[in-house]
């Protein structure tokens, strides 16, 4: 199973129907950057359509309902959703309702292609030992 959501009851009907054993999987995204402000900014650029929720999305048909949909969305909106920066503890927060909620694992979704290797440094150096304490 792989969800967006941290819904314990998700992980009930999926082990209800058959999953039990299997990996429930999260899905979080998270924009590192050491400057707290460009993440917000590159997060609301590539990623601001995760403030509507799946609901939503789900309905939309393509880019251009994407972008009606997400037009009165701001920086502000999204940095309240997907955590920004290089605060760990942010990340261990956000990531703490899917451990919580019964998932297995949890696979963090990095915005910003460019960002990739500081953001793989900064993880194994810093996310991931603190997200092994969960």
């Amino acid at each position: 199973m792989i969800a967006t959501e941290p819904r314990p009851e998700l992980i009930s009907a999926f082990e209800d129907h058959g999953g039990a054993g299997k990996p429930k999987v999260a899905q979080l995204p998270i924009c590192y950057d050491t400057d707290r402000d460009a993440a917000i900014a590159r997060a609301h650029d590539q990623f601001r359509w995760f403030a509507s929720g799946w609901p939503v999305n789900s309905e939309l048909p393509g880019p251009t309902a994407f972008e009606g949909a997400t037009q009165f969305v701001r920086p502000e909106d999204v940095a309240e959703s997907i955590p920004c920066g290089d605060d760990v503890e942010a990340v261990v927060e956000a990531v703490r309702p899917y451990v919580d909620a019964g998932f297995t694992e949890v696979a963090l979704v990095q915005i910003g292609g460019d960002h990739q290797e500081p953001y793989l440094e900064w993880a194994e150096q810093k996310l991931l030992p603190a997200l092994r304490e969960l």
